[in-house]
């Protein structure tokens, strides 16, 4: 089972991403699990979302506390919010962030695992007209962990943003080359 968590702010669709994730990994026969943590989240705000996904039935309901991966749409929260807290050390960490790998180690409390980063920030900008970078780091976290192939995440991401936009399509291309650059473009290891 590989579990994942993000950290973000509210607004910034780490939690569309958590479940845009999970429908994704469902698509190819997987179990899964994708649901945010509530509290008191409003705009701005920092929030938490998690992934459970598995081969096999998942039989565990409770928040990700020793995640296989986190995933930081906001590199604004490192500091303030603990995002290594629980991360495995055979794991990776996956930041959107214009900053080196160098430079966002240092922020990291001596986590010694995987860092990978991507500017998704960018990415969202370039493509969508912008600032959307769930789409992108959803792509950047199916390459880092391999629960798909990228022909099955690009299928299945066209598939749903027909479906999700159908009374806008002219952002599903838009979108989807944001989800191709991510899957491109993401560094680190």
């Amino acid at each position: 089972m590989i579990e994942i968590r993000w950290h973000g702010r509210g607004g910034q669709g780490a939690k569309t991403a958590s479940l845009l994730l999970a429908d994704a990994a469902f698509n190819t026969g997987k179990y899964i699990q994708g649901f945010p943590e509530y509290g008191p989240e409003r705009m701005g705000a920092p929030i938490t979302a998690y992934n459970r996904i598995s081969e096999i039935p998942i039989r565990v309901h409770s928040n990700v506390y020793e995640p296989d991966y986190v995933v930081v749409v906001d590199d604004t929260l490192i500091g303030p919010v603990e995002v290594t807290k629980g991360l495995k050390a055979s794991g990776a960490i996956l930041i959107n962030t214009d900053k080196s790998i160098e430079e966002i180690k240092k922020s990291l409390n001596g986590y010694q695992g995987k860092i990978y980063t991507i500017d998704a920030s960018k990415i969202s900008r370039d493509c969508l007209k912008a600032n959307y970078p769930n789409t992108a780091l959803l792509s950047a976290i199916v390459k880092i962990t391999n629960i798909m192939t990228k022909e099955e995440l690009l299928k299945d991401m066209e598939e749903s943003f027909k479906h999700k936009f159908v009374r806008k399509p002219e952002v599903v291309a838009p979108n989807m080359d944001a989800v191709k650059r991510a899957f491109d473009e993401v560094v680190g290891g």
